[in-house]
């Protein structure tokens, strides 16, 4: 793993506009192709292999959850439990997650994973793909996210309720628009039905116990990219558990548990032998070196680094209340000044391709940039 500086390409703020890349640039650029991280092939074949059986050990890990009832470590509504496990045992359909690891002297380990609602999915799957075809068509990229979303969607069609699949996120949320979209976009070439429908305009029917969208149709199969945590307090979510059409919602609600940081202690606890886990606790366990992580928190808020038993790095924000988990140190690779985070995507249950963030500090958060890579 090599980072190379890169002459970026003339006007390339309007060359990605034109594929539908609007949000490569707020106070400071967020696509940035100055400079792109190469990989050998055996390399790549190692993050596939990690994403493979990290993927293993979540699902054993949410069942061990289940059959345990270990639900208030991660403070889900009681109300929830029973549709979380409707959700498990019923198999509803799930299509994506990205692990965020360290690649580091030869070790993978993951910090976390993004089970619910992952971003940056169109910057990996399309973006720096043609950014690639522009650099060097000759080479290649850890990269067949787009053909697997289409593949499994297609997988799903049989095993989704008949009609149409909607598809929503927030009013005036360009980023996860454009992920949302794109991910219609699939679906679309997929051969299903879709329809988009901003969350806010989501209505209840009283009367029928039903999700009806914008032009009073019912939903019975959603792709929502807005989390299950906000779903399960609020009045809107609770009318879920009501649903007379049993709407399926992807991601599913059991993607709760995966995506709430206190499945890191579990899955250490169960794995403890794993080459790709940190070990991960409830308490900092008499670490010197260590991450202090909110179970639920987003784009780097909250975090604290500490070394050598004092904090040398802090973020701030409104996440924390639930509570922490304290995961051991591992610094990510420093390339300049530049620290990368791998974003590694399953897509279908399968490994399907790598974007990376990187930042000027050990916390990667919502300022951090998204740089392409190769295989040299």
């Amino acid at each position: 793993m090599e980072r190379i500086k890169a002459t970026p390409r003339n006007n390339w703020q309007k060359v990605v506009e034109n594929i539908g890349f609007g949000f490569h640039t707020t106070d400071v650029p967020y696509w940035d192709e100055s400079a792109y991280y190469t990989f050998t092939m055996a390399e790549v074949e190692s993050l596939e292999t990690a994403t493979a059986k990290l993927w293993e050990l979540c699902l054993g890990a949410v069942q061990h959850v289940i059959d345990n009832k270990l639900y208030p470590l991660f403070k889900i509504p009681e109300s929830y439990i029973p549709y979380i496990e409707k959700t498990w045992n019923d198999d509803h359909p799930a299509i994506f997650g990205r692990f965020d690891l360290c690649y580091k002297n030869g070790k993978i380990k993951m910090l976390e994973f993004n089970a619910d609602t992952p971003t940056s999915l169109y910057e990996a799957g399309i973006v720096q793909w043609f950014w690639l075809q522009d650099f060097d068509k000759t080479k290649d990229q850890f990269n067949s996210i787009h053909e697997k979303l289409i593949a499994y969607w297609k997988y799903l069609k049989p095993y989704l309720n008949s009609g149409v699949v909607h598809f929503t996120c927030q009013k005036e949320t360009l980023e996860d628009l454009t992920n949302v979209e794109y991910m219609r976009d699939c679906a679309i070439q997929a051969g299903l039905e879709t329809k988009l429908v901003f969350i806010d305009d989501i209505g209840w029917d009283d009367d029928t116990n039903e999700f009806v969208d914008i032009e009073n149709q019912p939903i019975k199969n959603i792709f929502k990219l807005y989390p299950w945590e906000w779903l399960a307090h609020e009045q809107f979510g609770d009318n879920i558990l009501l649903d007379v059409n049993q709407a399926y919602w992807i991601e599913p609600a059991w993607k709760m548990l995966l995506s709430n940081k206190a499945i890191l202690p579990i899955l250490w606890q169960l794995y403890p032998e794993s080459e790709y886990l940190l070990p991960s606790f409830f308490t900092d366990n008499g670490m010197a070196d260590y991450v202090k992580k909110p179970i639920l928190s987003r784009e780097g808020a909250n975090i604290a680094i500490i070394k050598h038993y004092g904090t040398v790095e802090l973020t701030t924000g409104e996440y924390g209340e639930e509570g922490f988990i304290y995961q051991q140190l591992f610094e990510l690779p420093d390339f300049d000044d530049n620290y990368p985070v791998i974003g590694s995507w399953v897509i279908g249950q399968e490994p399907a391709g790598m974007g990376i963030r990187e930042a000027k500090s050990l916390i990667t958060n919502n300022t951090s940039r998204f740089v392409p890579h190769l295989i040299g």
